[in-house]
């Protein structure tokens, strides 16, 4: 913990980004909880865990407050890290480059194989953003973060071209085409009816199978919702954060990360309030390109990133304090095994929420998700702090860097083997 002017010892800062990445981890789990479980705010009077009108209230809040937030402050660490390999290399005099490609490489692996699993995967799509991100390192921070911000707000423009021109919709389109194609001639679903006896019903395997077909879904989706400028955007922020050292200089950064925080709240909470608004209750003007959508892709394009970093710059200052250091140190093991955490979900989702496993397919709200989404956390905060007693890496993380170095790593605590 660091109370002076001193620069903070880079340990201090692996720490920080951990716990960092731990609380992203705990966001997204629960923004994904509404996809994993199928929850599509029906009532169904004879689930015990739909609650019509908390649920309604709780999604809002959801909206409000996490909706996007989460996946820009993991975006911002995946661009921040990138920076902090390069810039390793460089201080070494070694081209770190190669190595940043075959774990970008690897990374893509893991995710092909993770959308097998689960089609909401973003570890496939972050590895290919990787590879968009490399080039502009040549550029300077100046040009950078204002190249960050027109990424960021430019599905304003982009939604709009696409309501004045559907045409340019088309990409999107044709990805769910195909997804229907495949779809029915992998698995019979032509319907939303046939969809969710499959869900219900299917085995594990066929479960892989339907999720072929949802890879074209997922990024016919990540099309239509512009996400490539969002993700990239703050990418090039993170990696302006790591490239300037500007954490390891909090001290002197310190009136940057109060106006941060300030315009953060001060944009970015009536904007995600607006955001929450138009989710709820317009959702399908969104996906038909109405103005309401518009409105909506308004509200997030100038509200989430802003908000996003206003809680990234909370938690920096935070984890200067004595009882924030404390907590944040506690969740600090899931963020150094994110990727394997990350997967986890995955995994606990299809077992609770498929027909193939529990079968709980829509029969939970989001009061209950959200409950859920924070024990899984918890559980996750304990089996990451005794996994890591034992354990240098998350057994995903190990593979992935042996992978990487092509060579076999030291795996236990205290050892080379």
């Amino acid at each position: 913990m660091t109370t002076t002017s001193t620069p903070i010892k880079t340990h201090e800062r692996e720490l920080f980004m951990d716990a960092l990445r731990g609380f992203a981890i705990l966001g997204i789990f629960i923004a994904n909880l509404n996809f994993l479980s199928h929850y599509d705010g029906s009532d169904n009077p004879t689930s015990p865990w739909l609650l019509k009108g908390s649920d309604d209230v709780m999604s809002f809040f959801h909206h409000l407050f996490i909706e996007g937030k989460f996946y820009s402050i993991f975006s911002l660490l995946f661009g921040w890290g990138i920076a902090l390999q390069i810039k390793r290399g460089l201080d070494k005099g070694v081209d770190a480059l190669p190595t940043v490609k075959r774990r970008l490489l690897f990374m893509l692996l893991l995710g092909a194989m993770h959308l097998l699993i689960w089609i909401g995967d973003i570890v496939f799509f972050y590895a290919l953003l990787g590879f968009l991100l490399l080039p502009f390192r040549k550029f300077s921070n100046k040009t950078l973060l204002i190249t960050a911000v027109i990424l960021i707000l430019s599905p304003i423009v982009l939604y709009w071209l696409k309501m004045t021109f559907p045409v340019l919709n088309y990409p999107a389109e044709l990805m769910n085409q195909t997804g229907d194609q495949l779809g029915e001639k992998l698995t019979g679903i032509n319907s939303k009816a046939t969809y969710d006896n499959f869900i219900q019903n299917a085995s594990w395997f066929d479960h892989l199978k339907n999720n072929i077909s949802g890879f074209f879904y997922r990024y016919g989706y990540l099309f239509f919702v512009s996400r490539i400028p969002k993700v990239l955007g703050m990418f090039l922020i993170g990696y302006v954060i790591g490239r300037s050292d500007f954490y390891k200089n909090l001290a002197q950064n310190k009136k940057i990360v109060y106006w941060t925080i300030g315009l953060g709240l001060l944009i970015g909470l009536p904007a995600n309030f607006g955001l929450a608004y138009y989710m709820s209750n317009f959702e399908d003007d969104y996906f038909g390109l109405k103005i309401n959508g518009w409105y909506e892709t308004i509200v997030y394009a100038i509200g989430v990133a802003p908000l996003a970093l206003a809680y990234v710059g909370l938690l920096m200052l935070s984890f200067q304090t004595k009882i924030g250091h404390k907590i944040l140190l506690l969740i600090s093991p899931v963020g150094k095994m994110a990727f394997s955490n990350y997967l986890m979900h995955s995994l606990i989702g299809n077992f609770v929420f498929l027909g193939a496993g529990l079968g709980y397919m829509g029969q939970v709200g989001p009061v209950y998700l959200t409950l859920f989404g924070i024990l899984v956390f918890v559980f996750q905060i304990i089996f990451s702090t005794i996994w890591l007693s034992y354990f240098q890496y998350g057994p995903v993380e190990w593979v992935w860097r042996s992978l990487t170095y092509n060579k076999r790593q030291a795996f236990r605590v205290n050892s080379n083997q």
